[in-house]
């Protein structure tokens, strides 16, 4: 526990985290990298070049600064990390080497503003946040393992079966290379993958929402391919998944893990929003609804470019069929020619609180969503000014987390 001097210290430094956070962050990150380069073969490199995983930390040390006197607060995001750390392998020997080069960035960045007495405090503060995160993490690696069909660490799987599902998402099926039991998850979890790819120095890490129910005989996942767009080159993994890995390739997966899940025990309705390839947990926790519990009402709202771009349109429409007190609706921002003949989407445009007030019956269900961070963003702020509790609000990034507001 915390002395009530070292919270006083704590806190007493937050106005300077808002205001130096990511450059704390970055310098963190470059001493650390620098000192143990093997810890490149666990981060991603693409989130570290554009900022997002410094941002997403800044944050992170913010909120633990804020609420030091009551981390319970914090604990939802404690163990949103924790799941991530769980599928990227990071061990309580991390934490130590975090913690030297955190303090050593503050220190950097702060120069003479840091005073020996924040130095301390922030040590010891670390020391109670590590434990925290080591604990949670020990309980994951836990279920993990002891779970029927679990394992530990990164677990070898076949590509099963490559399908394209539109002109920028293919679903990889995967299946355990060595014929054993396959383990369970919850609709909305993701899994780990490790790529080597040939001439790159160190592994790639990439984690991808498993896009089926739990029920079926193999692991799927559905990738976009990220390609060059402006400044930001086109992605890695995602390239070599979709141009280098064949039907009977060998990728190495962690166990499934994360906390946006589909609340089974709810039986209020539900809806499902999403835009791009963000709509792959959902196919996942649809498909579970449909399955266990087809008496429950659903909404899946889906944007996309257009019917080229759109993803598993028509498996989700083959859901709603037979499924009594469903709705699915798409929007399109670039309907080609071929969509407007067809009438095959709902709305061009974009999504707004008046569109989604006028196809969700009431505000009295359970709301997920997840896209790109704009398209989040918008659908938050609309959820809230419909007055949807937060209780009732769930949503997940592909990436460090980032601000809604």
């Amino acid at each position: 526990m915390l002395n009530q001097h070292t919270i006083d210290v704590i806190k007493s430094t937050v106005p300077v985290l808002e205001v130096h956070g990511t450059a704390i962050t970055t310098t963190f990150y470059q001493r650390m990298f620098a000192a143990h380069p093997e810890l490149l073969n666990i981060f991603n490199h693409a989130n570290q070049k554009q900022g997002r995983q410094q941002a997403a930390l800044a944050n992170a040390v913010y909120a633990a600064a804020k609420h030091i006197d009551q981390l319970e607060n914090i604990l939802p995001v404690v163990k949103q990390i924790a799941h991530k750390h769980r599928s990227l392998g990071i061990k309580p020997e991390h934490y130590p080497i975090v913690g030297e080069h955190l303090l050593a960035a503050i220190a950097e960045v702060l120069g003479d503003a840091a005073t020996d007495e924040i130095l301390q405090a922030w040590t010891d503060a670390y020391g109670v946040i590590a434990d925290a995160f080591i604990g949670v993490e020990a309980g994951m690696y836990e279920e993990a393992r002891t779970q029927k069909g679990g394992w530990e660490g990164f677990r070898s799987f076949r590509v099963e079966r490559k399908v394209r599902e539109s002109e920028m998402i293919t679903s990889f099926y995967l299946v355990p290379a060595d014929g054993g039991v396959l383990a369970s998850f919850q609709p909305g979890q993701y899994i780990s993958v490790k790529i080597f790819i040939p001439g790159e120095a160190y592994t790639h890490l990439r984690q991808y929402s498993l896009s089926d129910s739990p029920d079926r005989p193999y692991y799927r996942i559905s990738v976009k391919r990220e390609d060059a767009r402006g400044e930001r080159p086109a992605g890695k993994v995602s390239t070599y998944l979709h141009e280098q890995v064949q039907e009977g390739d060998v990728l190495e997966l962690s166990a499934p893990a994360g906390e946006f899940v589909l609340d089974e025990q709810d039986t209020r309705p539900v809806v499902f929003i999403s835009g791009g390839v963000g709509l792959t947990p959902m196919v996942s926790m649809f498909n579970t609804l449909a399955k266990r519990s087809p008496e429950r009402p659903a909404v899946f709202l889906h944007a996309a470019q257009n019917s080229q771009y759109h993803a598993m349109r028509e498996a989700v429409e083959q859901l709603v069929s037979g499924k009594e007190h469903s709705l699915a609706q798409w929007v399109y921002t670039s309907p080609t020619e071929e969509d407007r003949a067809a009438a095959s989407y709902h709305k061009e445009g974009y999504m707004d609180l008046e569109w989604l007030r006028s196809v969700v019956p009431n505000r009295d269900a359970v709301f997920y969503f997840c896209g790109p961070v704009p398209f989040m963003r918008t659908i938050n702020q609309a959820l809230h000014e419909w007055g949807v509790p937060e209780k009732d609000i769930h949503f997940e990034f592909f990436g460090p987390a980032a601000a809604l507001n």
